[in-house]
């Protein structure tokens, strides 16, 4: 029987190190790990021409390609996560003192309305400090990966210049997920990451940012392989919460701190796999979607992933 090869792209990280070196084998199939430098042209290249079999994607993006009928389908691991408290930003001095001073004012947004950043940044300032969204007027940086969305009215076209400059000339009164790394730019809210803790700790605010999707064609002709790519991705994961949890890991990364933080927090498992254990903050995102006019309407979780995946969990 011809072995079943699955061109895949995943940025290497703790949870598919073990994966991408094969340290961990998947049953009844390989993966030919594809490497992207760019993750988000990844996306793109998937969500526009199904490029790989299976590929790592934003969250927000995939719920926009499946409204727009993309042809595949997610699987529920969970590969990234993170604190967005951070990821408002404005310039040091200006009249932007707080985040209610953004009503009225235009906000730039790095790449497209929908990047999952950007969502995520947005619900924190609407949920968490009153701010009327819909006030705003949005600026991304540029186009969508899902071309046929179309966003809502208050979002604009941006003029060209860069997200930076933008800012410092006044023609945005901050900016979202651009991540500028300049020490006349700084977060909004103060002290982000011991905020991004509290919401943790005190509203079980823990985002997800991206996820795993397989080509329905692939899912179609093979059926049980949505499962047996859940496995393999979560006993790669395991070993690497196995690792955290030991304090063994070999020079640890921002994000390797961030997980060893959560799981000081909480004492559980920073990655967990699996829409149950994920099910509050995948409604939560939804919902922020539909709120911010990314989607037109809540979208049953069992109706976004793979079937024979549902009930798994790692």
């Amino acid at each position: 029987m011809t072995e079943l090869v699955l061109k895949t792209v995943t940025r290497t990280q703790g949870c598919n190190e073990d994966l991408k070196n094969g340290a961990v084998v998947p049953h009844g199939f390989r993966f030919a790990f594809e490497d992207v430098p760019v993750l988000v042209k990844a996306f793109r290249r998937m969500v526009r021409a199904t490029e790989f079999d299976v590929s790592e994607m934003a969250l927000t993006t995939y719920l926009v390609a499946k409204a727009h009928g993309v042809a595949f389908t997610a699987i529920p691991t969970f590969l990234v996560r993170g604190f967005h408290h951070s990821a408002t930003q404005v310039l040091v001095g200006s009249d932007i003192r707080s985040p209610k001073d953004l009503e009225g004012r235009r906000v730039g947004v790095n790449r497209g309305y929908t990047v999952t950043t950007g969502v995520w940044a947005r619900a924190i300032l609407q949920e968490q400090y009153g701010v009327d969204l819909s006030s705003i007027t949005w600026v991304p940086s540029g186009d969508e990966h899902v071309s046929q969305y179309r966003p809502p009215t208050n979002v604009a076209a941006s003029e060209g210049l860069s997200l930076a400059d933008q800012l410092r000339i006044g023609d945005l009164a901050a900016v979202v997920g651009a991540d500028i790394d300049a020490p006349d730019i700084v977060p909004l809210i103060p002290d982000a990451v011991e905020a991004g803790r509290r919401a943790l700790t005190e509203h079980g605010l823990y985002p997800i940012n991206h996820l795993v999707v397989a080509k329905d064609e692939v899912l179609q002709q093979n059926p049980g392989i949505a499962i047996d790519i859940f496995n393999a991705f979560g006993r790669a994961k395991q070993r690497y919460v196995t690792r955290l949890s030991a304090g063994s890991l070999t020079n640890p990364d921002k994000t390797d701190r961030m997980y060893q933080n959560v799981l000081a927090v909480t004492g559980r498992d920073p990655l967990p796999y699996g829409i149950e254990p994920n099910r509050h903050m995948l409604e939560h995102l939804i919902r922020s979607a539909v709120d911010q006019k990314i989607l037109e309407r809540p979208v049953p979780l069992e109706e976004l992933f793979a079937q024979g995946t549902c009930h798994l969990t790692a």
